[in-house]
């Protein structure tokens, strides 16, 4: 993406604009320099050089756009088909047989299984093939200035990228990612970049970028981190019954026992520990609705990205990878 001309005028920074892009408000000069400000104060960075970064940046009426549209808002038969392709199941194969010693050591390392790690690849990024072309710097400064629900936070992760910039020895100018800022195969905010990426093969860098072996161990720390559990379940189906709908929760939040659910009617279609904490979850079908039980570990993965939707279409890819490595290979045609 080309870095558009800043220009300075009357103790403003205003940003010029390609014929391509239509005219935009400046930056609040406010906002701008009081950041500038914070980074000087909390990292000991130059301001007027946080401003000149800052300057480089776009507002993206783009970026705008498909944060107010994102796909979790579709329904559960629209979003999971999106996900669950012959392309993306075949590809998970094939990146997976690639980077089998890499993903073999992450699920020893961090008790994580290789699939649910090339399934949020695939889900995030098709493995490697759709990173985002979204300047990360015209993203987060698009989104910290211009987008008031959420400016907090993406001011925030502003902060952690020029800090990840920095640390890694980056032009924040470069690197390059989705519409929110989200980096690499595994698609990390620079928040969870600075926490949770780690050099995986041990060459000195942490490349979520360019190199899977790191995007690899750096899923699967991050869902280790946040509570993954080794070898325990991760969601069941439910059987759709009367009893289900009233148990139903609008968040993904462990509060009740499988024990509890059962007393209440909710049945699984495979056995669960009666002590596992667990929530039930709706998932709007063409005709009704169809019914899962999550556990700790789909809690975790909603940590990756808090949608339900999100969560179960990972696992029914893995379930998907996973069928079609284990499936022997066709005969050929040629063969006596």
């Amino acid at each position: 993406m080309n870095t558009q001309a800043i220009r300075r005028c009357c103790g403003l920074w205003w940003l010029t604009l390609s014929a391509s892009v239509a005219a935009q408000a400046p930056l609040d000069p406010q906002r701008f320099a009081a950041f500038s400000e914070q980074m000087h104060r909390k990292h000991g960075f130059d301001a007027a050089s946080v401003q000149v970064t800052l300057g480089a940046a776009k507002r993206l009426e783009s970026v705008l756009g498909a944060i107010a549209r994102p796909a979790e808002y579709k329904p559960w038969f629209v979003y999971r088909p999106i996900f669950l392709t012959r392309e993306r199941i075949v590809g998970g194969v094939s990146f997976w047989n690639a980077h089998a010693a890499a993903l073999a050591k992450a699920e020893q390392e961090f008790g994580v299984p290789a699939s649910i790690v090339v399934a949020i690849i695939g889900v995030e990024t098709s493995y490697g093939r759709n990173t985002g072309s979204y300047r990360v710097l015209d993203a987060l400064t698009t989104l910290a200035f211009y987008y008031p629900p959420r400016a907090d936070f993406f001011r925030s992760e502003l902060e952690n990228f020029l800090l990840l910039a920095r640390d890694e020895h980056l032009d924040p100018g470069l690197p390059t990612g989705s519409y929110a800022g989200a980096m690499g195969l595994p698609q990390f905010m620079p928040s969870s970049f600075r926490a949770w990426a780690v050099d995986f093969d041990g060459n000195g860098k942490r490349d979520i970028w360019h190199n899977p072996n790191d995007a690899i161990g750096s899923a699967a720390n991050y869902l280790a981190r946040h509570g993954w559990q080794r070898h325990q379940p991760i969601a069941l189906p439910v059987p759709n019954a009367a009893a289900n709908a009233a148990q139903v929760s609008e968040k993904v939040e462990l509060r009740r026992t499988v024990a509890q659910y059962r007393a209440a009617g909710v049945r699984t279609l495979d056995a669960a520990p009666a002590e596992l904490s667990a929530v039930l979850l709706g998932y709007e079908n063409k005709n009704g609705q169809e019914y899962w039980l999550g556990f700790q570990n789909f809690y975790v993965i909603t940590r990756y990205n808090r949608s339900p939707k999100y969560a179960l279409a990972v696992v029914q890819l893995a379930e998907a990878i996973e069928k079609a490595r284990a499936a022997p290979a066709p005969k050929s045609s040629l063969s006596p």
